[in-house]
């Protein structure tokens, strides 16, 4: 409702700046848009004015899952009067006044961004050799699968939104119940579940997540990057280092194999916390990149974009925009001792609340803490590293190489970061899950445990610790009580 709001002022105002000054100004019409198979979507749009009679670049703004086409009006009011965009926000299929079902990202919605590009074409005065996509979240996710899809596009713009849904929503084969639950409640609540959402609902109430895993792949770009690469689209992405929904592990793996034009800033907050106000239209870091993006590589200016490092992260726990090409640093290596401990029990050491603990590490820079001592040693294993005699960096992606002794076929890891001052007391720095399903009790067994990437500042005097135990309230856990974990083995700690 906030961004409603915002997205309403910034129109009153900008459409106030139109009148006085039309030379420099935008109309906004609501449309209906006959999308993949006649569906019905609804869509804002919005032209420039007083620039002449065109052609313009067009950008095509999906909304996020759960909300309509009112998301990014603030945002393309802003593009059409500063740069001369046309600008489509449309509400995705199955979601409030469109038509059809949740296709959840599936090749409907990727064939309806076909066609609001087809439709803008035939109906505004839109460039068919500058055509961008943006979103947020479900928007940015069908933004780059459609980038797969569609050659005709040549910038996109993904904020808050995936590359692998699996990886996203079950890491390690652990599934993040919390997000689901979450999501499936949105979508009751705003749209239509298709087929497939509700196949996927009745097999995870049941239990049976991995029957869901094989709708991902048609719905993850991770799968369809070749397609990407071959049309040289210039990609974008921006997500937050504590993002619940699409933690960026799977987006840094992505990053990696584009070859065309490419950025990523990973920042402080949530899912969509770093992006939310832009899409209203005011000021803010991540669009202001997204303008400049667009720009350069469908307007031709030379801004200079092109030539700053493709990775931009802004330290979890304050700090500035830092640049470079990938993450390079030195390593520090903990030794971690063989330990023993009870499983199914749950300790204070956890993940914090999805959203709740990101926002609050976000905008107040409030970290999801824990008190050392007061971890259970006998419900999970608890390692320190060094005192630090001079403040360092932790950049990019921890790893624990664990050889794991489980006492039943099915365990639950969860892995914990800390940043632990003086009085023990402790901020997450990163975490991740895993799950070891089919093992040989009794057996060691050597897995690799990659964390989130991450960019955090740890001060003088302070130390790391990682602390391994087996219930998390985000998370399906596998261990059962009366089981028991024995572990060993080193930690691994990128840092600056």
């Amino acid at each position: 409702m906030a961004t409603l709001l915002l997205a309403t002022t910034m129109i009153m105002g900008l459409a106030g700046t139109a009148t006085a000054a039309p030379a420099t100004g935008f109309s906004t019409s609501y449309e209906a848009i006959p999308g993949d198979g006649g569906t019905t979507l609804h869509a804002f749009v919005v032209r420039p004015t007083g620039r002449g009679d065109g052609p313009f670049p067009l950008v095509v703004l999906p909304s996020s899952w759960g909300v309509n086409d009112i998301e990014y009006v603030g945002a393309a009011a802003k593009l059409a009067y500063q740069s001369g965009y046309v600008a489509i926000s449309y509400t995705a299929r199955g979601f409030w006044d469109s038509g059809g079902q949740i296709e959840v990202a599936g090749p409907p919605d990727v064939a309806d961004a076909s066609k609001v590009i087809d439709w803008a074409l035939a109906n505004t005065n839109a460039d068919p050799s500058r055509i961008g996509m943006a979103g947020i979240s479900y928007g940015a996710g069908i933004s780059l699968l459609t980038a797969a899809a569609d050659p005709r596009i040549r910038a996109v713009a993904s904020m808050s939104g995936w590359t692998d849904l699996a990886a996203s929503l079950y890491p390690n084969q652990t599934v993040s119940s919390l997000a689901v639950d979450g999501l499936l409640a949105a979508g009751h609540l705003t749209g239509r579940p298709g087929k497939d959402l509700q196949q996927a609902e009745k097999d995870y109430l049941a239990g049976d997540f991995a029957d869901v895993l094989p709708i991902a792949p048609v719905r993850s770009a991770a799968t369809k990057i070749d397609a990407i690469n071959q049309h040289g689209t210039a990609v974008l992405m921006a997500n937050a280092w504590e993002d619940s929904l699409f933690p960026p592990s799977q987006l840094t793996d992505f990053f990696g194999k584009l070859t065309g034009p490419k950025r990523l800033m990973l920042s402080p907050g949530d899912h969509a916390t770093p992006e939310v106000f832009g899409a209203a239209g005011l000021p803010n870091e991540v669009w202001d990149s997204v303008d400049r993006w667009f720009d350069h590589y469908l307007l031709g200016v030379d801004n200079g974009i092109d030539r700053e490092h493709s990775l931009q992260v802004k330290p979890a726990n304050g700090g500035d925009w830092q640049g470079s090409e990938s993450w390079p640093w030195p390593q520090q290596t903990i030794p971690l001792s063989s330990t023993r401990f009870a499983g199914g029990v749950d300790t204070v050491a956890d993940s914090g609340v999805p959203f709740v603990s990101g926002i609050l590490q976000g905008y107040l820079s409030i970290p999801t803490g824990v008190s050392m001592p007061l971890v259970s040693r006998a419900a999970a294993a608890v390692w320190s590293g060094p005192v630090a005699a001079q403040g360092f960096e932790v950049d990019g992606t921890p790893h624990a190489k664990l050889a794991v002794t489980p006492s039943a076929a099915d365990t639950t890891l969860f892995a914990y970061l800390y940043d632990v001052g003086p009085l023990g007391l402790g901020s997450l720095i990163s975490h991740k899950p895993y799950s070891l399903l089919g093992a040989t009790p009794g057996v060691a067994k050597d897995i690799d445990l990659g964390l989130e990437p991450i960019a955090w500042n740890v001060p003088a005097g302070h130390h790391l610790a990682l602390v391994v135990d087996t219930v998390d309230p985000r998370y399906m856990t596998s261990s059962k009580l009366g089981s028991t974990v024995a572990l060993s083995g080193t930690l691994t700690v990128p840092f600056n």
